[in-house]
């Protein structure tokens, strides 16, 4: 037992050091550069075509088109055909463009001070005031303005060069409140043969206080000018988020972050997907303005994809991608050069690729690069492996000497210390038992002596005083008992 226990032993030693090696070798990915690649700057306007039916004097038809903002921010591609998260506030506007339109088409068409906003006014003339209330929504059968209304999105890919023209996208799905998760798909071109970009969902938002996170989108639309901000923020309390969201606060109390971020928000990122600090996936969305910007988890994204109809998944662009910013991030830049330039061939203008690809062809070769130590010294490696098999190998050693040494410690048995000695040995005692069985110990290793003719008698001078019923084997001169018929040691036969 003792043996099998330090084998045992020697192996798990073993196993652990030739393990080192592997353990010491992981691979860390990019805490944004995962997500970045499928941000897109998201803006959206409605497009009102109005006519004015102006019968005060002669029956005149005033025609007007007016593009009413309704909002920017930023977005995130979830699959390779198009599907897009962002905010319903960005891509929906709660109030009523036609009132918009409304409003301007009288103040241009009448030539009165009506403000180009969405409330409803009253004017000090009576038939005006009549002909503007009639003109304003919902229609009836004597209104006076007729309406169609469009919206017009365009999202903005992070590409280069950049994108002037953008790409339409649809609302497929709009949520129940403004700072609901909305979904878009893209209906226009999209560049590249195998899809877009997508980023990573994460499978839950961490519910530690103080998590770090990331938060990356637009100020404005993507060009030479204009790159992606990265802004760092941490959670606030609370597992779950919710529909109201959870706040951010800075653990150290040296910033603001709901203010930093609402300021953000009002720019432009509103929408931005947070990025997890761990792995680079998204956690969640940044909603609100203002002093008081939130996230809401990745709970509700997944829920407004699924009523949707649509599912979030990663395509070919994203598999090349992950695994040439495995390489680079492990520092093997030679073999990480060829992976981002397969990326581009994928999706050309690819940002983050190009910017990669360009330091991996600046590193390659060089004192950093992992790779090209591996191609000069093969055999060997940053840590090598000889010094743990040598050693696993000792340790063997060590655990077949240690069994060795406590099996021959083991005592050897004594023999019982009423044996008769024959020639220098104890000998197995004497059955005295009065049956005709005769007992042959043939597991007890035992001299072999010369038979001697010699046969003992009473008449024998030695023996004379001794009791002449007691006998003796005439081979080895043990003594024998009364009804035995062969010797208990030797098997002679008696010779009575």
């Amino acid at each position: 037992m003792a043996r099998l226990t330090a084998l045992a032993g020697g192996a798990v030693v073993a196993l652990v050091l030739l393990a080192l090696p592997v353990t010491a070798h992981e691979h860390p990915s990019g805490i944004t550069d995962l997500v970045t690649p499928a941000v897109v700057r998201v803006e959206a306007t409605a497009h009102v075509e109005i006519t004015l039916l102006d019968h005060i004097g002669d029956l005149v038809h005033v025609e007007r088109s007016y593009d009413v903002p309704i909002g920017v921010g930023t977005g995130t591609v979830v699959n390779p055909e198009g599907a897009i998260v962002t905010l319903t506030r960005v891509v929906k506007n709660e109030q009523d463009v036609a009132v918009y339109a409304a409003n301007r088409i009288f103040a241009e068409h009448h030539d009165v001070k009506i403000p180009a906003d969405f409330e409803r006014h009253k004017l000090k003339d009576d038939l005006l005031d009549k002909h503007l209330r009639q003109c304003y929504p919902p229609k009836s059968a004597k209104a006076t303005c007729i309406f169609e209304v469009t919206t017009d999105i365009t999202v903005f890919p992070n590409v280069s060069p950049a994108d002037p023209k953008g790409i339409k996208a649809e609302l497929v799905k709009a949520g129940s409140r403004p700072d609901s998760p909305a979904v878009l798909t893209t209906s226009g071109r999209i560049i590249g043969s195998v899809g877009l970009p997508t980023a990573p969902l994460a499978d839950k938002v961490p519910d530690q206080q103080g998590s770090p996170t990331n938060i990356a989108g637009f100020l404005g639309r993507p060009g030479p000018n204009v790159k992606e901000t990265v802004e760092i923020a941490h959670l606030g309390k609370g597992g779950g988020t919710g529909e109201k969201g959870r706040q951010f606060a800075d653990p150290d109390k040296k910033v603001d972050e709901p203010v930093k971020m609402g300021g953000l928000a009002d720019r432009g990122l509103r929408g931005a997907p947070v990025i997890g600090d761990k792995d680079g996936h998204i956690i969640g969305m940044l909603i609100g303005g203002g002093k008081d910007a939130r996230m809401i988890g990745v709970r509700e994204i997944n829920a407004a994809l699924t009523k949707a109809g649509v599912a979030p998944r990663r395509g070919p662009i994203d598999t090349a991608f992950e695994a040439a910013l495995t390489r680079y991030h492990t520092k093997y830049y030679t073999e990480a050069a060829p992976g981002f330039q397969r990326v581009l061939e994928l999706y050309p203008g690819n940002v983050v690729a190009a910017s990669l690809l360009k330091d991996s062809l600046a590193k390659r070769g060089g004192p950093e690069d992992q790779g090209t130590k591996k191609a000069a010294a093969p055999v060997s490696r940053s840590t090598p492996l000889w010094p743990f098999i040598v050693v696993a190998g000792v340790l063997f050693m060590a655990a077949g000497a240690g069994a060795f040494v406590l099996w021959r410690r083991r005592a050897p048995e004594e023999p019982p210390p009423d044996l008769p000695l024959v020639a220098g040995q104890r000998q197995p005692p004497l059955d005295e038992g009065s049956n005709q069985t005769v007992v042959v110990r043939r597991s007890q290793p035992f001299a072999i002596i010369p038979q001697q003719k010699q046969v003992l008698t009473t008449q024998d001078p030695s023996v004379r005083s001794q009791d002449p019923s007691v006998k003796y084997c005439t081979a080895c001169g043990m003594r024998l008992g009364h009804a035995h018929r062969f010797c208990g040691y030797c098997g002679h036969p008696s010779e009575t």
